[in-house]
């Protein structure tokens, strides 16, 4: 069941999907159409119930992130469909939306997203200083999304890269 995120508490999971582009504009409503008829209809019938919690958001048009509220049992069912879904997207919008080790980070008000090998080389260049925003894909709450992850280079699993 599609609620408001507000309506989630700090505990309730989260899946994240960094886009390797931006979505248009004229993108968007359609993915929000077909993201909510896919919560609506997003179920395990082995759990014996057919709806649970769940929300979303599109952040910075790059982002998609599913939350579901923290009681719901995560089952291999669930896991299948979001990956089937997800799967349908990177085909109908021609993008990548399930590499989590590539790099996505704020230049100026701009998100960039690079792979690894380029983030690297832009941290040698100095492209990239100890101040850059990069965004946490390993986030597994509520909580972690709205405290930790968008968070200063240094602070995150790609502070190594500085060392």
């Amino acid at each position: 069941m599609l609620i408001n995120y507000s309506d989630l508490s700090e505990e309730a999971k989260v899946f994240l999907y960094p886009s390797s582009r931006k979505f248009y504009d004229n993108e968007i409503e359609e993915l929000e159409l077909q993201i909510k008829e896919f919560i609506a209809n997003w179920s395990d019938l082995s759990l014996g119930e057919t709806t649970f919690s769940a929300s979303y958001k599109i952040e910075y048009n790059r982002f998609i992130l599913f939350f579901i509220s923290e009681n719901t049992i995560i089952t291999t069912a669930l896991l299948n469909k979001l990956a089937l879904f997800i799967l349908k997207l990177e085909k109908e919008y021609a993008i990548t939306l399930l590499d989590k080790i590539n790099v996505c980070f704020k230049q100026g008000r701009f998100v960039q997203y690079q792979e690894m090998k380029r983030f690297r080389k832009l941290i040698k260049n100095r492209s990239i200083s100890k101040k850059t925003i990069v965004f946490n894909n390993l986030i597994k709450t509520k909580y972690e999304f709205e405290n930790e992850w968008e968070v200063n280079v240094t602070d995150s699993w790609l502070s190594h890269l500085f060392t």
